[in-house]
C-alpha cells in the first residue's frame, strides 16, 4: 500500500512512518519546498501524479489545505486520517471526554484542531479524525512527554507534579500502531485514542513511572496543582494502555 504521509520531519511523523514501513507500507513525502500546501493547483497536480492509495495528514498546515487532501480522498475512495487533539476540549466541562461531546477549547491550538475536524468531514464524511493526547517516545527529543520532563527537570530543579491531573498520554509507537489498524479498517468517525483512558493515572503518578522506567534522576514534587480528567475516553481498545508500558 502506497500511503502518503505529511508532517515526516514533524515528532510524530517519522514513528508512523517507520511502523507502517513495518507493515510493508511504501511511505509518500510531502516536501514543501517542492509544493506549496497553500497552492491549491499545484496540490491538485501533485496529488494526482503521486496516485496515493491512504492520506494520514499529520502536519501542522492550513484547514483549507487538510479540506482538499480529504476531499481528493473522498473522490478517490481512499483512506483519510487526521491527528486532532485532546485540546479541543477545555478542563471545563470536566472529562473524561467522549468523541461525542461538545468541542469546549475557546482559543489557540485547540480551535485550530476543531476548524480542520470541521473543514474535513465537510469534504468528506468517511474521513477517520483520530484525537491523540500528549506523546512519549523512550528517544527523549522532539515535541513528548519525556523530552519535556527532561527539560523541565533541567530550568527548574524538580518537577511540579499535579495529583489532580489525569492526562490524555499515549506512547507514539502505540499512537502510530493504532494509526496504522484504523488506516486498515477505513471506517470513518472520530476515534480517541488514550492509552491513560482506562488506569486513569494522574501526572504525578505518570511521571514517577517514566522516572523509573527511563532512568531518570529526577526530583518529582506532587503537589495538588492543576485539576483536570483530560481523558479521551470511547475507544479503550484500539490502543495498547499505558500501564502495559511503564
Amino acid at each position: 500500500m502506497k500511503v502518503l504521509i505529511t508532517g515526516l520531519k514533524g515528532t510524530l511523523g517519522p514513528v508512523v512512518a517507520r511502523v507502517f514501513e513495518q507493515q510493508r507500507a511504501e511511505i509518500l513525502s510531502w516536501d514543501r519546498s517542492i509544493v506549496d500546501p497553500e497552492n491549491t493547483e499545484a496540490t491538485a497536480q501533485y496529488l494526482e501524479a503521486l496516485q496515493t492509495e491512504a492520506i494520514v495528514h499529520l502536519a501542522m498546515g492550513s484547514e483549507r489545505w487538510a479540506a482538499q487532501l480529504a476531499g481528493y480522498a473522498a473522490k478517490q475512495h481512499i483512506p483519510f486520517v487526521f491527528t486532532s487533539s485532546v485540546m479541543v476540549f477545555d478542563d471545563e466541562p470536566d472529562g473524561p471526554h467522549h468523541p461525542a461531546d461538545p468541542r469546549t477549547e475557546k482559543d489557540g491550538y485547540g480551535t485550530y484542531k476543531v476548524r480542520c475536524e470541521d473543514a474535513i468531514l465537510a469534504t468528506n464524511k468517511n474521513a477517520i479524525i483520530a484525537r491523540i493526547g500528549w506523546q512519549i517516545d523512550p528517544s527523549g527529543e522532539g515535541n513528548n512527554m519525556l523530552a519535556h520532563l527532561d527539560q523541565w527537570q533541567e530550568r527548574e530543579g524538580k518537577i511540579e507534579a499535579s495529583t489532580r491531573w489525569k492526562p490524555a498520554c499515549s506512547f507514539m509507537e502505540d499512537t502510530a500502531e493504532s494509526l496504522w489498524n484504523l488506516l486498515q479498517t477505513g471506517k470513518g468517525g472520530i476515534y480517541h485514542l488514550d492509552a491513560n483512558a482506562q488506569d486513569a493515572w494522574t501526572f504525578d503518578q505518570v511521571v514517577l513511572a517514566l522516572k523509573k522506567k527511563f532512568d531518570r534522576a529526577w526530583e518529582v514534587v506532587p503537589l495538588a496543582g492543576y485539576q483536570h480528567d483530560q481523558r479521551l475516553a470511547g475507544h479503550e481498545g484500539w490502543i495498547r494502555r499505558l500501564s502495559e508500558r511503564i
